[in-house]
């Protein structure tokens, strides 16, 4: 085998290990990007959940664990939610 095929094997697995190690939260996060500005409603509904409460605790831990990744509207009833 020669450095470039053994390159090219290696760059090819670190992919697939990038796409399996995928947390929920970040999966969540995904589909909130996709969705644009959202209720938490339109959120779980959009992840298959049928209960609006399905992503509480979600939020609650990616709100926890990283602010900085989503945008609540407080100001607003029901809440918003944004990722950023």
């Amino acid at each position: 085998m020669s450095l470039k095929q053994f390159r090219y094997k290696f760059q090819e697995k670190l992919k697939t290990i990038e796409k399996e190690t995928r947390t929920y939260e970040q999966i969540c996060l995904e589909k909130l990007r996709e969705l644009g500005r959202s209720t938490a409603a339109e959120w779980s509904a959009a992840m298959g959940y049928s209960n609006p409460n399905s992503l509480s605790k979600v939020i609650r831990r990616i709100n926890i664990k990283a602010p900085e990744r989503l945008k609540i509207y407080y100001n607003r009833r029901p809440r918003q939610y944004e990722a950023l």
